[in-house]
């Protein structure tokens, strides 16, 4: 109860904050809106529609490629954990790789696959696999070797090792992963979308600052990060938490 408080307390002093500042017209109103301004663009965007079309096509998007990601970061960190070879070699120019931010790889999804749907789910994949692979990799290999032992010594072996020792041993960094996943395909997601006219959130954006609307940028920016807090809070802190009890790790601390 008193931290919802504290997050309405603070939500409100920030707009507070946000409105002082539009009044001193420190900026034109042209380069900050007001927050009268950015709650208009959201209505108007809602009720024709360009909102919901915009939502619907970004979340349909960075689903296909979340999952992909998901299924290929978690099988490609499994062989690296697995593998001292692929670990040395692979594993190196996936650490260096993680580095490169998302918009790097746009050229190159436009040189393979065009002005097309699939370079926006090429470039949200890209953004989202290296952070799977990692937290799957990290996970297995910070699993204590006396767990393996006992599972051995018990008579788990192959599918009955990885599923009743290694991967409930693995959860809390294969769920980090995940939840680090999602941030970064949502955030390539956008960069791709802005690759062309595409319908999306990304596209909104670019379509307010042709326009030279801020209220229209500030109000797609808000739901932006709306629904990745949604999605985070609602899906992946539940998800954790019911995972830790059902394993036995109510204990620890979740993030």
């Amino acid at each position: 109860m008193k931290k919802s408080v504290n997050q309405i307390m603070f939500a409100a002093g920030a707009l507070v904050v946000w409105e002082g500042l539009a009044l001193a017209k420190i900026w034109p109103p042209y380069l900050f809106p007001t927050p009268q301004g950015v709650a208009q663009s959201l209505y108007d965007g809602f009720k024709d529609h360009s909102l919901l079309i915009g939502i619907g096509v970004s979340l349909r998007r960075v689903v296909i490629g979340y999952v992909i990601s998901v299924v290929l970061g978690i099988l490609l960190g499994m062989a690296l954990a697995s593998n001292k070879f692929l670990e040395d070699t692979l594993g190196r120019v996936i650490l260096s790789l993680q580095s490169l931010p998302s918009s790097c790889w746009v050229p190159i999804a436009l040189l393979w696959f065009g002005l097309s749907e699939t370079a926006i789910i090429f470039v949200t994949i890209t953004g989202s696999l290296l952070a799977v692979t990692q937290a799957t990799k990290s996970g297995f290999d910070n699993v204590p070797r006396i767990l393996s032992m006992a599972g051995r010594n018990l008579g788990a072996k192959g599918p009955q090792m990885f599923w009743h020792v290694l991967l409930p041993a693995s959860l809390p960094y294969l769920i980090d992963g995940l939840r680090q996943g999602w941030a970064f395909a949502w955030r390539s997601l956008i960069t791709g979308e802005m690759i062309y006219i595409s319908l999306g959130l990304g596209q909104l954006l670019m379509t307010g600052r042709d326009l030279n609307d801020i209220n229209l940028v500030v109000a797609v920016m808000v739901l932006i990060a709306l629904l990745g807090y949604i999605v985070d809070g609602v899906l992946f802190r539940k998800l954790d938490s019911s995972i830790r009890q059902k394993w036995g790790m109510a204990t620890a601390a979740t993030s």
